[in-house]
């Protein structure tokens, strides 16, 4: 009796390539797959993050997830790497009021998504000034006066570390999409089911199984203004 056909697997110059010339899809399906290679694998993930580094251009989620896999090893030679070249991970940490989002970089490659999210209301209420620190909130007018820069920093943060679902950048396209009707987005984004609205933190999806915009909450139980505020600063037309 013949023997049952196996597929072969893929070898690693046939992973690397996948990883250099796939989809974003692809490229995402393939990192567990080269990681896995071990001694093999890293030198791969290292090269291709480096390559991307090096095309100076915005990193995405796929830059993201390449740096998480290989931050999550325990080889002394992969971090010794990523000290060198990713100190500070694969998002510029630019700021114009000189506030440290080194912090919520950390968080975020961990996907520890609640506290980042309660760091990042920490950091909007830095960017209001010593009385939004003090009373830990902040108002729609403060959000308003926010640096572009800093905002992109926060978003990329977000964006990168949650394979493209999170961020303002993406509540705003949920809330476009839906012709800016609160009503319509709650629901949309998971803040709401019904009339009852998503409980803190219990009810909230702390992980990448989130709908689109999920996280991060920002004050979500201070009302419309601040999140419209979010939404319709300069920073996503500019």
């Amino acid at each position: 009796m013949a023997a049952s056909a196996q597929s072969p697997t893929p070898d690693s110059a046939e992973l690397e390539a996948q990883l250099k010339t796939g989809s974003e899809k692809t490229q995402l399906q393939v990192m567990p797959d080269i990681l896995a290679l071990g001694a093999a694998g890293y030198p791969i993930l290292q090269r291709f993050l480096l390559s991307r580094q090096q095309q100076s251009e915005l990193p995405t989620y796929i830059d993201g997830r390449c740096y998480e896999l290989l931050l999550g090893t325990d080889v002394p030679e992969v971090q010794t790497f990523l000290q060198q070249h990713f100190q500070a991970g694969v998002v510029p940490l630019q700021s114009e009021q000189s506030i440290d989002y080194l912090p919520l970089q950390k968080l975020l490659a961990k996907q520890a998504f609640q506290a980042a999210d309660a760091l990042t209301l920490a950091k909007l209420c830095e960017l209001s000034g010593p009385a939004a620190i003090k009373r830990k909130w902040v108002y729609f007018t403060e959000i308003e006066q926010y640096p572009i820069v800093d905002l992109h920093t926060i978003n990329q943060l977000w964006l990168v570390h949650s394979e493209g679902k999170f961020g303002y950048s993406i509540q705003r396209q949920v809330w476009l999409s839906v012709g800016k009707n609160w009503e319509a987005l709650w629901p949309k984004i998971n803040w709401r089911s019904g009339r009852n609205w998503t409980r803190y933190p219990d009810e909230f999806t702390w992980d990448l199984s989130a709908p689109k915009g999920h996280l991060p909450l920002s004050n979500q139980l201070r009302g419309v203004q601040v999140l419209n505020a979010l939404l319709s600063h300069p920073a996503w037309t500019s």
